[in-house]
Order: structure tokens, then sequence, then C-alpha cells
């Protein structure tokens, strides 16, 4: 199967000499790490059948969170975890959208504009959710960026899940007016545009924007999400994950990329080929400075509000019972317990691999 890592290897060297200093310390190591990943140059193991002597070389994963091929069974860790942490409660999945014209500069200062992006936007809804009118209460969120279309093209939006009610001051938890209602996005879209505004104000990226910009009307979209699990199982997918999958990759010709898509709109598989540097330059662009961090919690669900979600834990079964769990098994006695399976040899078919030799990383050794 075609990878990314198969593109980067032939075209990488080129793009990087094409682009020179315009490339982040980020993007840089991306391009060295996929290539890389499962190769020599990260170490791994070599195991040797116990009857034919064939040996079998298996290297290391980069571990780079832009590798397409890394990270499944972190996603599925972190899927795992949140779901522990649900409270018992309705949800709402909110969507806050940068406008296009904003995309330059998240492409020019990235770690100011997501942060800006993800606050704001976690701001704007906790105002209205403090307004007695449609709640009266602090919220829980649990807010992951996502920066890229199906196609790869920069599209800079936040994704929160977020409590269908909240804690009021008093200690109490209060559940929305409308079971299909939390705030109106309306007024939401008009606050989290002032708060970027004063973000932007703030840190003098605001001169050469257009006055129009303060005028229209930003996308903020907002709906029912039942208890969660399946908006987490959704944002698992932007997590540890970067714009493509390598399945989506289907051919490169005479320095000419090919993958498809489904349309968002129509829900037709699309095709686009596209030079093999337009190709890394659609999929660099969502490669993130260090430090800029992908998964935010805000109000109850702040590390710094514990206090505040135990006690909306302790008030949430009486308000909505959780789902009843499913029944233990009894533990496995010991002769029971399934061993772990051998290794088999791929060659001989009969054989049992064994560890022979660690193969050192070389990374410490790289520039």
């Amino acid at each position: 199967m075609l990878e990314v890592a198969d593109i980067v290897r032939l075209h990488g060297a080129a793009y990087r000499g094409q682009s020179g200093v315009s490339l982040s310390p980020a993007q840089k190591r991306a391009l060295r790490d996929i290539a890389a990943c499962r190769t020599p140059f990260f170490g791994g193991h070599v195991h040797q059948c116990d009857r034919c002597s064939e040996k079998v070389f298996s290297y290391h994963s980069c571990g780079n969170r832009s590798c397409p091929k890394c990270h499944q069974r972190q996603t599925d860790r972190w899927i795992e975890k949140q779901r522990r942490h649900l409270l018992g409660c309705s949800y709402f999945l909110v969507t806050f959208t940068l406008p296009s014209e904003l995309r330059s500069l998240a492409r020019s200062h990235p770690r100011i504009l997501y942060g800006l992006l993800m606050k704001s936007a976690a701001d704007a809804l906790q105002k209205l959710a403090n307004d007695p009118r449609f709640l009266g209460a602090r919220i829980g969120a649990l807010a992951v960026l996502h920066t890229w279309t199906r196609a790869m093209l920069l599209h800079p939006h936040v994704h929160m899940l977020v409590t269908g009610g909240g804690l009021c001051s008093d200690g109490s938890w209060i559940d929305p007016k409308h079971p299909r209602f939390l705030v109106p996005v309306k007024a939401l879209s008009v606050i989290f545009r002032a708060k970027v505004c004063a973000g932007l104000k703030k840190a003098g990226l605001l001169g050469g924007l257009s006055p129009s910009l303060w005028k229209k009307k930003w996308v903020v979209h907002s709906k029912p999400a039942g208890r969660g699990e399946k908006v987490l199982d959704y944002l698992g997918r932007y997590v540890f994950r970067i714009a493509i999958a390598n399945s989506r990759l289907e051919s490169i010709d005479n320095g000419q990329v090919s993958f498809r898509y489904r349309d968002n709109r129509t829900q037709q598989i699309r095709h686009v080929t596209l030079p093999a540097h337009e190709f890394l330059d659609r999929f660099l662009q969502h490669v993130l400075p260090r430090g800029v961090v992908k998964v935010r919690y805000y109000g109850i669900w702040s590390p710094s509000r514990r206090t505040q979600l135990e006690r909306a834990r302790a008030l949430l079964p009486a308000c909505l019972p959780a789902a009843p769990a499913a029944p233990v098994p009894a533990p496995l006695a010991q002769s029971d317990a399934p061993a772990r399976t051998p290794r088999r040899c791929p060659s001989c078919q009969a054989g049992v691999l064994q560890l022979v030799q660690t193969l050192p990383s070389q990374r410490s050794h790289s520039p």
C-alpha cells in the first residue's frame, strides 16, 4: 500500500531544498520522522526462528504526532479514558470555525491563532451559559482543534463536547431548559467574533484585516450529542492523527500524487491529483508547532476545578441515571487464563521466533 512515507522519501529532499527556511522545525522533523518510521533509524528487534534460523527484523515506529502510521493504540486509550470521565448528563457538540480571512494568519502565527480560537470559543460559550435566561451555570467542555478539510485544505475549527447542563453557584446541577437547545448560536457567534477580535488586537495582529470581517456572520454550529460516546469516537480521530490516512492514497506517478476523499456536502467520492510539492505543502500546513495543544478542557472539566467536577459527579446520577452496567464476568481460574500465543515463523510456519538482538536507535546521532 502506498504511504505518505513513500512520497516523503521520493520527494522530501527536493521539497526541503525548494522550501528552505520557510519550513518550521516541527515540519522538518515531521518529514524526517515519517520517512524513517519503522526503519533501522528508530531501532528495533531481531527475532530468529528456532527451527529454520530465518531472521525477522521488527523496527520501531517514529511516534511523531503527524505520522499517519502511528498512534492507533494511543487513540483507543484516549477515547477509553474520556469515556470513563463522562458525566451522567446529556451533551452537545458545538463547532466554532475560523473565517477564511484569518487562514493566512493561522499559517504564519499558528501558536497564537489556534490558542486564541480555542480560548475565545470556550469563553463565549461560558459567557452565554452563565446567563440565567439560558442556563445560569458553569458547564464542562472538551475542545479538540481540527485544521483540515478532507481535501487537506486549511480550515481551522474547534469541536467542543459540552455538558448539557452545568453546576450552579449554590452547588446544584441544572439541566437545559430544552433538551435540544443549549445557548443561542447567533449570539454565540457574535461573542466569539468579538473575543477573537480583542485577542488579535492584544497580539498586535489586527492591522491589515478588512473591517468587513467584523461585520460578517461567523460560523458556529450546535447540535445535541446524546450521552457523548459517539462524539468522543469522532473527536478521537483528530487527537492523534493528521490530515490524510495512507488508505486514501491512490498513486504516485511522474511526480504527481493522487488521493481520494468523500465530499462532505454530496457524500460523493472525489479524486484529486497534485504535484508532489503541492501535496507536501497541503500536508505540512497541518503539522503544528511544538507546544500547540490540540486538546483542552474548560469549565468544570478544567484541571483547576476538580472539586466542582466531583460535586457534579455526585449530583448527576439523580438528574440522569447512568445506563445499567454490564455484568462483570467471574475471573478466570489460573488454568483457564489464555496463554500468550508464541509468534510463529513467517517462513517455515513451524518454528517459533526468539529475540536474538536489540537494534539501537540512530535518532540521538542525527542533526
